[in-house]
């Protein structure tokens, strides 16, 4: 219940200002985004890369409905990328992008055409792109606009959410050789008509992807934070003889990195999805709904200022 009123929260305009405005201190939202600004980002990586882990940067920021804020976080990756060139770290250290950030609310082919930049730039630093996937109503656009980039882009990689009636559908699609795909539940408030509602019927629909991917012929991005999963995942990669360069673990910024660095000691492709940038609030209230725990740190960390 808790958890679906912060989905709720989240989108909520008011609800944004109110909490904007709380004395939330860098250290409480620090938590969960690198920074404000690509110096910040890059300092993630070079910290996390150091400590044998991969990193998929995200740029703060959705649903934009003005065309020059879509411009500026076009040229904010262009940014990052450009910086990340000389380090060197090629596929190591990837970009993901919101398409709702880049146009995709005000139009098709704008989202694509910024999408392209982005996917170029990323060529250039010698790293790739993945496009996150965000609520049911921008599946289709989504999967449509990474059919366009694959096409001069192969490596561009796709998230899909496990928690949606159709995600299986678009797996057996998406499986084939050299398709990278990040499996992961779900964190957006969505109807009982599209997509599962209990934890329960969520684990289960994230297994059967997962089956899928494992089966399939592309390359399964795990994202995960919970034991038993990664439990079965480790036995599905056995059964469909992947080695450990033939898949790869996906966790969130600042959640469980004592498990990503005992995952990358024991062998296993770890890569730490970092957010950074001003815009905090939407992505912060999906990491408060996703477990009882971050909120509780919210509120301590309220208390004690």
């Amino acid at each position: 219940m808790l958890g679906s009123i912060l989905l709720a929260v989240s989108r909520s305009p008011l609800a944004r200002r109110a909490v904007s405005g709380f004395p939330v201190t860098r250290h409480v939202v620090d938590r969960f985004v690198a920074g404000e600004d690509a110096g910040d980002a890059l300092s993630a990586v070079q910290r996390l890369t150091d400590a044998r882990l991969s990193v998929t940067l995200d740029h703060l920021g959705e649903e934009t409905k003005d065309t020059r804020a879509a411009a500026e976080t076009v040229k904010a990756y262009a940014t990052v990328l450009d910086a990340l060139r000389p380090l060197g770290l090629g596929g190591r250290a990837e970009v993901s992008v919101k398409l709702s950030a880049v146009g995709q609310a005000l139009d098709h082919s704008l989202a694509l055409d910024h999408a392209r930049e982005i996917c170029a730039a990323a060529r250039e630093a010698g790293t790739t792109v993945t496009l996150d996937m965000e609520d049911h109503t921008t599946v289709d656009s989504t999967l449509s606009i990474l059919r366009t980039l694959r096409e001069d882009f192969p490596s561009t990689g796709v998230a899909i959410q496990a928690y949606l009636f159709r995600s299986e559908a678009d797996l057996r699609d998406l499986s084939y050789e050299g398709s990278r795909v990040r499996l992961v539940k779900g964190a957006y408030a969505e109807p009982a008509s599209v997509a599962h509602q209990s934890k329960i019927e969520v684990d289960k629909a994230y297994v059967r992807c997962l089956r899928i991917l494992m089966e399939g012929k592309g390359y399964p991005m795990v994202a995960t934070h919970d034991d038993r999963l990664i439990s079965i995942t480790e036995l599905l990669a056995d059964r469909n003889g992947r080695e450990r360069d033939g898949f790869e673990y996906q966790m969130l910024y600042g959640i469980r990195t004592d498990k990503q660095e005992a995952l990358a000691r024991a062998g296993s492709s770890v890569r730490v999805y970092v957010p950074y940038g001003d815009d905090w609030y939407g992505y912060f209230m999906r990491r408060l709904a996703e477990r009882p725990a971050n909120v509780a740190f919210f509120l301590r960390s309220l208390r004690s200022k």
